[in-house]
């Protein structure tokens, strides 16, 4: 199939060529959507004055070599130079039938294929996860399956925090208390009162203290003891995220995708020497800094990243300095995406620009900041507990699905179904309402919202695909059996085809910026003019041939809203 937007380019960019010269071929035909057709060409405009027509006149002759073509079936200019283009229904129809017949329905794969780092999520070893790492796991989660659907080599790298001074104090309890319940506790998520009992115990035991001081030199020595005190740590903790990243329905694997502080530890110390003797860093009161241009405090001096502390102790600053060499240097990727949150813009920025001046930053390459915004209380206050404490990601997932199971609880007898059934709800849900607002946006927590059937909704995309599953159902028809071809007869059929079409598009748009958001939007458009089209077009009871149609149509609006909620990280039930 052919993509209309790109059909109708083509066509634009060849009337400007044979109307222009050749060297109007590839101007940029400005192609939108609008109001008044199926879309418009606003070249004119831009191109009146090189082309030394007036906008309208130079529209005019345009429209002129657009009307005859199998794919246009009208061209008129409208306001100041605006070109309303209609596509023919038969046009549309044939793309429309080539979509269900594509495995890929449309969309294609990168060509060139890169290699592309997305950081994303940001666990800590013996921490939980709270709410605001939801949006952070949601979004990068999104964006790394599109781009592998798209083809790209994609390295997932949630960078575990698994290293520092706070560890010989946290190694230091668990051997207090014993390995059993070290792992009893963290796998249940209970890590704040572990670390809030170790640091009871290092604020009140001297001696304690003194054990956990020097637990820390012992591992970063390398001693094998806190080693193996410490990856009972690690492990532990992975067994709990686990547990949550199944549930969430997270792509984030143990062992491949973990990308940890530790990994990097070993390479610090090279790091800071080729810093130090390029010049990029320079010692500054004792601690090894870099001062990237352009980046000053409030009193109008340089603003130091600090790669080597005065005592010689490293923090996130070199791991993360070191990290982006490794990623650009040795892994030689086109692309590294950070998915966090605005805190950090400044940070990562002071490393965007470390990394340019090493050289490790070619203009090959490239590294973005894709900030993501919060998830707040209905005040737009933090959310957090009544007793002022950051909301565990799990206690909000508990009650998104055990809202959605008393949305739904008088459809099913069954309660291991009906559980089932809420789960899918609620975690789509909970996940629909991060990635269907623009991930630099912060939004306020509404369950009441998020979880109704209408609106732009998780449940309500879920349940247009339930709804159209049931009409196979009722025809007792397999819908990967529907094969048209597709006829549009009626304006809902045609609007439901023309929405359809821009589904590869659509998929191609998170990339460029990293915005599940506009993905998400083309899928509630494409169920909503669904709804139109169930609602105006008999399916089951039309006449032979139009019912072969209309079941295509539906088949193709399915496969398209399973796909691309899938690609978000959605689930669809089989039943609603």
């Amino acid at each position: 199939m052919r993509d209309p937007e790109e059909a109708l380019s083509q066509l634009v960019q060849a009337a400007m060529a044979d109307e222009l010269g050749p060297d109007y071929a590839h101007a940029d035909p400005l192609i939108r959507a609008s109001q008044f057709a199926d879309f418009q060409a606003n070249a004119a405009m831009s191109l009146a004055k090189s082309a030394g027509q007036q906008p309208r006149e130079l529209a005019s002759r345009l429209a002129a070599r657009l009307g005859d073509s199998d794919v246009v079936a009208s061209a008129e200019v409208s306001g100041p130079g605006f070109i309303n283009l209609t596509l023919r229904d038969d046009w549309l129809a044939d793309q429309a039938t080539s979509q269900l017949a594509d495995p890929r329905l449309g969309v294609r794969t990168a060509d060139p294929a890169q290699t592309i780092v997305v950081d994303y999520s940001g666990p800590n070893v013996a921490k939980e996860l709270h709410a605001g790492h939801l949006r952070a796991t949601t979004v990068g989660d999104a964006v790394v399956r599109v781009l592998e659907h798209l083809g790209h080599k994609v390295i997932r790298a949630a960078h575990l925090g698994d290293w520092g001074t706070q560890f010989g104090m946290l190694i230091e309890h668990a051997l207090d208390i014993g390995e059993q319940a070290t792992y009893e506790q963290l796998v249940a998520g209970e890590f704040t009162a572990f670390y809030q009992a170790a640091r009871q115990k290092f604020d009140g035991d001297q001696a304690f203290a003194d054990r956990s001081r020097q637990r820390v030199v012992e591992l970063q020595a390398g001693g094998e003891q806190a080693l193996q005190l410490w990856r009972l740590l690690v492990d532990d903790s992975m067994a709990y995220l686990r547990q949550i990243y199944t549930r969430l329905d997270i792509t984030l694997t143990d062992d491949a995708d973990m990308d940890p502080e530790s990994f990097y530890n070993p390479m610090l110390a090279d790091v800071c020497a080729e810093l130090e003797a390029t010049g990029v860093a320079v010692i500054s009161d004792g601690a090894l800094c870099a001062f990237p241009p352009g980046f000053t405090g409030r009193d109008g001096r340089p603003l130091p990243l600090i790669l080597r502390k005065s005592d010689g102790g490293y923090g996130y600053g070199s791991t993360d300095v070191a990290a982006i060499r490794y990623r650009l240097r040795d892994l030689a990727v086109d692309r590294i995406i950070y998915v966090v949150g605005s805190e950090q813009s400044l940070h990562l920025a002071m490393v965007f620009a470390v990394a340019r001046q090493a050289g490790w930053l070619t203009d090959r390459q490239s590294a973005e900041h894709a900030v993501v915004g919060l998830m707040t209380g209905p005040g737009g206050q933090r959310l957090r507990t009544r007793e002022g404490e950051q909301v565990k990601l799990v206690t909000l997932m508990d009650e998104a699905v055990e809202r959605a199971e008393r949305v739904i609880t008088d459809r099913y007898q069954d309660p291991a179904q009906r559980r089932q059934i809420a789960e899918a709800v609620g975690i789509g849900a909970l996940k629909y309402g991060e990635l269907s607002v623009a991930r630099d946006s912060s939004y306020a927590l509404d369950f009441d919202r998020m979880l109704a059937l209408t609106g732009n909704t998780g449940p309500y995309l879920q349940y247009a695909a339930a709804r159209i599953r049931s009409i196979f159902a009722r025809a007792g028809l397999d819908p990967a059996g529907a094969r048209g071809p597709i006829l549009l007869t009626v304006p809902a059929e045609r609007t439901l085809a023309l929405r359809l079409a821009g589904f590869g598009r659509a998929v191609g748009e998170v990339v460029a910026g990293a915005e599940p958001h506009k993905l998400a939007g083309y899928l509630f458009d494409t169920a909503s003019a669904f709804t139109t089209f169930y609602e105006q077009c008999p399916v089951l009871s039309a006449e032979a041939g139009l019912r072969e149609s209309r079941l295509a149509l539906a088949s193709l609006t399915l496969q398209v809203l399973v796909t691309g909620l899938g690609l978000l990280g959605i689930g669809v039930p089989d039943r609603m």
